[in-house]
């Protein structure tokens, strides 16, 4: 099982995080698309990725906007596993 990270480690990352915000717990970063197909695209390419590393945010979508929590949920908390996707949802976000 992967540990979960402090909140100072937390903390750092998101230093380095663009768009995302978060403790110990959860971090998050909601997207607005330009419109609502793009966003469901954006959703089907974070799947893709999720599924590969068989780690799977929580997504909330909004008419335009997607937002993306992201916690190990059996570890309790924000681990590197979640500040790996993340960096790949942004590299998707562009």
């Amino acid at each position: 099982m992967a540990g979960v990270l402090s909140v100072e480690q937390v903390g750092a990352a998101l230093g380095d995080l663009r768009g995302w915000a978060g403790d110990a717990s959860v971090i998050e970063r909601s997207v607005t698309a330009e419109s609502f197909l793009d966003g469901i695209r954006l959703v089907a390419e974070v799947a893709h990725v999720a599924e590969q590393a068989d780690h799977h945010p929580d997504i909330d979508i909004r008419w335009r906007t997607v937002t993306f929590r992201l916690s190990t949920h059996s570890a309790g908390g924000v681990t590197e596993k979640d500040l790996a996707l993340a960096r790949q949802i942004n590299e998707l976000i562009g």
